[in-house]
């Protein structure tokens, strides 16, 4: 038995690239926990373990006594096979393979032995993956269930789940995808790799594998917003003068740039020059050609930003979404204005916050009337009709037209 334990252990070894030296440091471990269960620290035991020699085996120290009770001991008649004058106190050496032991102790050993190799096992695939943890990896689609499709990827399988799955990208069986590997989880008996597609990290990754000038460090990748599948906005920083971060990752005749997009399944990819001055980023971030001018708020992070009335929708995007990329990557709330509706809104702030005595025809008397009817600022009179003013007691037609024209122009 011992002799077949080996050699299946032998095959495991190999099956999972585990080194013998580790299998036979297990196996004493197991079978030292096992046994010494059995016997006393006086009974001195000792593993042995010999692939050469297909051997397991247990050396240890048997205590004579009169009436042997238990393993650690030899009654003192049986004693005399191994001495010719045994006294009863003293030790005798044996050694017994492991298929001598009880049937309980054979069977506790083996599975201990498994156990460990086991944990190994998982111990060596998670150093292996956690070595890869925030890398691209490439693997094979082996199955497709509710929880995401799982993917071989060497040591163990790995699984990309449905919430780390880019919308619209499916696969079948035997497809190859690269993917983001994002954490390593133990789950019950088995170590699993979480892979991801949509994750910011997986876009950074392929540019730096497939821009050299990123991975030589003479481009810096600044910040990454994405909306998976649709559009992913990157802002670059050239850290060398003759070099141009944004079209080094375009690339002649946007090779580059086209290859990570055939990578992403087509995904709009805007490549964003940085800038140390907040206007130009946010021209940069929505796009050069589209915007006319930019205005910054004298406090917080606000901008507004304008544009022709062809190019408006461009600038916002479909959804929205070329503006709320742009939002993130700058740090800014942005807001999307043609010239016309800018100069309505700045006036309609300025009706807002200025009062009803700000307009012309309107005395201490006529703002007194005003205000108990509540209308306090111009943006009120602005709003309400003509009839509406006329019909307010106290108010004259005369004056009543006059000063919503006022508001009006205000």
């Amino acid at each position: 038995m011992s002799a077949n334990l080996m050699i299946a252990l032998a095959e495991l070894a190999n099956l999972k690239q585990i080194t013998k030296d580790k299998v036979i440091e297990v196996i004493k471990e197991s079978l030292f926990a096992v046994i010494s269960k059995i016997l006393q620290p006086e009974n001195e035991l000792e593993i042995i373990v010999d692939f050469d020699t297909n051997t397991i085996a247990a050396n240890f120290q048997k205590i004579i006594v009169e009436h042997d009770l238990n393993l650690g001991e030899i009654s003192l008649e049986d004693a005399y096979y191994y001495e010719e004058n045994p006294e009863i106190g003293d030790k005798i050496s044996v050694r017994m393979a492991l298929d001598e032991f009880e049937p309980k102790t054979i069977r506790n050993a083996r599975k201990a032995i498994l156990e460990r190799i086991k944990l190994l096992e998982e111990s060596k695939t998670r150093s292996h993956y956690e070595s890869q943890k925030n890398q691209i990896i490439s693997g094979k689609i082996t199955k497709s269930a509710y929880n995401g499709y799982t993917v071989n990827i060497g040591y163990t399988d790995a699984l990309l789940p449905p919430d780390e799955q880019i919308d619209d990208e499916y696969y079948k069986i035997g497809d190859i995808i690269r993917a983001y590997v994002v954490n390593i989880r133990k789950r019950k008996n088995d170590v699993i790799v979480i892979l991801s597609r949509t994750r910011p990290e997986f876009v950074k990754k392929i540019f730096e594998l497939e821009i050299p000038e990123i991975s030589n460090n003479d481009i810096e990748i600044k910040k990454i917003v994405r909306e998976p599948g649709i559009r992913t906005k990157i802002s670059v920083k050239s850290l060398k003068e003759d070099i141009d971060a944004k079209m080094c990752c375009i690339g002649p005749k946007g090779i580059r740039i086209d290859q990570i997009r055939k990578e992403l399944n087509g995904e709009a990819i805007d490549v964003v020059r940085w800038s140390d001055s907040p206007e130009q980023f946010v021209v940069n971030a929505i796009g050069p050609d589209l915007v006319e001018k930019v205005y910054l708020a004298e406090r917080g992070n606000f901008a507004r930003i304008i544009v022709s009335r062809k190019n408006k929708n461009l600038a916002i995007g479909k959804k929205g979404k070329n503006v709320k990329l742009a939002a993130k990557l700058t740090d800014f709330k942005l807001d999307i204005f043609t010239e016309e509706e800018f100069e309505e809104k700045i006036s309609e702030e300025r009706r807002i916050t200025s009062h009803i005595r700000d307009l012309d025809g309107v005395t201490p008397k006529v703002a007194d009337v005003l205000k108990s009817h509540g209308y306090t600022s111009v943006q009120d009179i602005f709003l309400a009709s003509e009839e509406e003013l006329c019909s307010l007691e106290g108010l004259g037609k005369k004056t009543a037209i006059k000063i919503r024209e006022s508001a009006k122009f205000f």
